[in-house]
């Protein structure tokens, strides 16, 4: 549930209560550059997982969506993100079935994560946001603040690059145990994400 707009250099929160006014009438889709992806370490080793799959939702109020965000209008009104979990691959066949079991892929196969509000900073060079919405991870949902920036590409389409850390212990998860217990996954994970949008 997102609407984006901005002041020059100050920031504007929306509620849900005044996002839930605004009427989407088009939308942005994800292009197949798009990516996600974790990283964490171990005992042993850094290690890599990469999301082979993301989808996301998002609704726009007008056509050149970007070019309005940019020229401080509330031109996006909704965005929701999914992985399937299954779909994640850290190259490793062995990790992969430790960490799908720890993220409890089989109970709740889908990560997924939806925008409630904002607040966006124009700086006049790059434009800078703090996301609030629900990440949903094994079956737990939690509140999450994301800090994004964003991108207007010379093609129109709008670039959102951000990471998150994230404890998995956060959601009731406890971080894969490789090799009898020799390699033992860190709790915190950097979640990575570029994002490209294009309506």
């Amino acid at each position: 549930m997102l609407g984006l707009g901005f002041t020059s250099k100050a920031s504007l929160t929306l509620t849900p209560i005044l996002l839930g006014a605004v009427i989407a009438t088009g939308r942005m889709d994800l292009q197949p550059e798009s990516r996600i992806w974790v990283e964490g370490t171990s005992t042993v080793r850094s290690f890599k997982c990469t999301a082979a799959v993301v989808e996301a939702d998002v609704a726009t109020t007008k056509p050149r969506a970007t070019i309005a965000v940019f020229a401080g209008e509330k031109a996006i009104s909704d965005v929701a993100v999914r992985i399937p979990a299954a779909r994640l691959d850290c190259r490793n066949g062995t990790m992969n079935g430790h960490m799908l079991k720890a993220i409890k892929a089989d109970a709740a196969p889908t990560i997924s994560f939806s925008l409630k509000s904002y607040e966006l900073l124009d700086t006049n060079k790059d434009v800078t946001t703090t996301l609030k919405g629900t990440l949903s991870l094994g079956g737990t949902t939690k509140d999450i603040t994301i800090d994004a920036g964003l991108v207007q590409e010379a093609d129109g389409s709008l670039r959102v690059k951000g990471s998150y850390d994230l404890r998995l212990t956060e959601y009731g998860l406890k971080p894969p145990s490789l090799m009898m217990g020799s390699m033992k996954v860190g709790d915190l994970v950097k979640v990575n994400f570029d994002l490209l949008l294009k309506d």
